[in-house]
């Protein structure tokens, strides 16, 4: 349903920095820059916007699918050697449905990011 999404952040060398980091167990990289940074696995589906300077962002919930569990562990890993907040460490959230197996974690910007693997272990 989603072809892109973009998020505005304050400061977008430490936000590049940090999706760089944990969308990398992921497949995902940097696509297209200078400008707003765009990030995919073969075309850019994800954006980051400079945002408006003083402007406080919105809090936004970010998913992003990862092939297998040993993914979603390595996002979060990943992310707690970003130095990112974590929200949830992983595990399976039977209450979306029986094999959701998701990790959350905060950005620089203060985004709920999250990979689930929907896959059965």
């Amino acid at each position: 349903m989603l072809d892109h999404f973009s998020v505005m952040v304050r400061d977008l060398p430490a936000s590049a920095a940090f999706y760089d980091t944990v969308l990398a167990p992921l497949g995902g990289r940097r696509i297209m820059e200078p400008g707003p940074i765009g990030y995919g696995v073969d075309s850019p589906d994800f954006w980051l916007v400079p945002g408006p300077a003083g402007a406080a962002p919105l809090e936004a919930h970010i998913a992003f699918t990862a092939p297998d569990r040993a993914a979603v562990q390595a996002f979060h890993d990943a992310a707690v050697a970003a130095g990112a907040e974590v929200l949830h460490a992983p595990r399976v959230w039977p209450e979306y449905h029986p094999t959701y197996f998701g990790a959350f974690v905060r950005d620089p910007d203060g985004n709920n990011v999250e990979a689930v693997c929907h896959r059965p272990e």
